[in-house]
């Protein structure tokens, strides 16, 4: 027992102050993505205590309520207080909190949401396997890769290329395919199987002159040397999301999919698409493969599966990994993979009324009668700021890239913080944005029930978050 205790045992959590709350959770707590020291010495001004949410809006123990506009982590899709949900989460809980799936055994609700997603996903998808999170999610993928290609007789077709600034989780293999070195310094990561190619961003990576479909060409070029010097025999999947999420949320340039996709079919290359941060609505189809002309082996989903009302990953197996599968189950026996919690009761019952509230309310037909006006609605509230690079986005998903001189792409200096300090501002202002790695870049990604007045009412405190710190760049020389 810890000595130390800072709270009285047995105190009753409603007679808790937000003092005490505070002080437990920096004592106690290891918060993912957060500087520890200085979070435990109380010299982050933290934590912040949320208390309730309700559509795109969360309320702290303060009284303060704020915009959530990046949608917690891209995933309450169908914004807070969806009592629909709450009541299927309840309902279940009642009836049957637990049961496995091994061995054959399932619920209503999991056959029911099987069903759903393999009617409709794209492609050819025939399985769905469950899990909790992304990273397991990808995981799983890898496995699949491994297991599909020594059913096959290839066993040493393995390593799997992700993208630099992709991002796919991370645990020990789905930190490896993010490519951020944040991720894997002091880590151990990546491990050697997984590679990474060149990230399609055109407002970063184009050559003089160069068109964005040549930029496409090229990167696609790239992929094929790759493929070839690690040889192709060799070289097992390719994992990519529709559009960067957290390495800057980018759209891709022009013909980007459709390059890519030739290279791997040139080299029988499987393609697992991640679509944790763009299936269900995000970028205004029910997938982002639908958008861009992409033809997956696997997909990967969370996120929005549930709002994050409740955990829940799925990866999607297409047809040839399905028939490997089915082909060689009675010589190796059972399928050897699953976790205790895959398709847990509670969590296919919510993903389910999240289902239900997407379609009912036409919210995937809401996001895509929207268009680009999240990004076209940003871009011309900081259409006359000084040190806007570029506004890029599509759907629900918009992000702002701060430089230091626009006309030459001079990047500020990292120690000016200028993206966390927009964040920050943004935040004191009301509104929840995020603060990208890789750059300057101010994140958007709200519940995808926004409307265009909510549009504007976000962009009215863009704007006057951007003058203010602009303000205080121009005051200390900075620009």
């Amino acid at each position: 027992m810890n000595n130390n205790a800072i709270i009285e045992p047995g105190k009753l959590q409603s007679a808790l102050t937000n003092d005490e709350i505070s002080r437990m959770d920096r004592a106690t707590n290891l918060h993912p993505f957060t500087p520890l020291r200085a979070f435990e010495a109380d010299e982050l001004g933290g934590p912040r205590i949320v208390e309730s949410g309700q559509g795109i809006r969360i309320t702290d123990a303060e009284g303060k309520t704020s915009i959530d506009g990046f949608a917690g982590l891209y995933c309450v899709n169908i914004g807070y207080g969806r009592t629909e949900v709450a009541d299927a989460i309840a309902r279940q809980a009642h009836q049957l909190a637990y049961y496995h799936c091994y061995a054959g055994h399932t619920t209503r609700e999991l056959a029911r949401l099987s069903q759903r997603l393999v009617e409709r996903a794209p492609g050819n998808v025939k399985k769905v396997f469950y899990g909790l999170s992304g990273s397991d999610a990808n995981e799983t993928q890898a496995k699949l890769v491994w297991h599909y290609h020594n059913l096959i007789g290839k066993p040493d077709k393995k390593k799997i290329i992700a993208r630099e600034r992709g991002y796919h989780g991370c645990s020990v293999v789905s930190g490896s395919m993010t490519g951020m070195n944040f991720y894997h310094a002091h880590m151990d990561l990546p491990v050697k199987s997984i590679l990474h190619t060149g990230v399609p961003h055109y407002y970063w990576g184009a050559e003089a002159d160069e068109s964005e479909l040549e930029f496409s060409r090229r990167r696609a070029a790239e992929l094929e040397q790759m493929i070839l010097a690690e040889g192709p025999d060799t070289v097992g999947a390719f994992i990519g999301e529709p559009v960067l999420g957290t390495g800057g949320i980018i759209p891709p340039p022009e013909g980007y999919w459709d390059e890519i996709q030739n290279v791997l079919r040139n080299y029988d290359v499987l393609l697992i698409v991640d679509e944790v941060v763009t299936a269900f609505g995000r970028i205004g189809a029910w997938f982002g493969c639908e958008r861009y002309g992409i033809e997956p082996d696997l997909i990967t989903v969370a996120k929005g599966l549930t709002s994050a009302y409740a955990p829940l990953s799925a990866v999607l197996i297409g047809e040839r990994v399905t028939d490997a599968l089915l082909a060689h189950s009675d010589e190796i026996g059972a399928f050897s993979h699953g976790y205790t919690y895959s398709g847990h009761p509670i969590c296919v019952a919510a993903a389910n009324a999240n289902l239900d509230v997407l379609e009912n309310d036409r919210i995937v037909e809401h996001v895509a009668g929207l268009g680009d006006a999240l990004r076209d609605t940003l871009a011309d509230a900081v259409a006359e700021s000084p040190i806007v690079g570029e506004v890029r986005g599509t759907g629900m998903l918009a992000a702002i890239e701060f430089v230091a001189d626009p006309a030459n792409k001079t990047r500020f200096d990292a120690s000016h913080k200028v993206g966390p300090r927009m964040s920050a501002a943004c935040l004191a202002n009301g509104l929840i944005a995020r603060a990208m790695p890789h750059g300057d870049i101010l994140g958007f990604a709200p519940p995808l029930i926004t409307t265009q007045e909510d549009m504007t009412e976000i962009a009215a405190i863009v704007r006057r978050s951007v003058a203010q710190v602009c303000g205080e760049l121009s005051d200390a020389g900075v620009i």
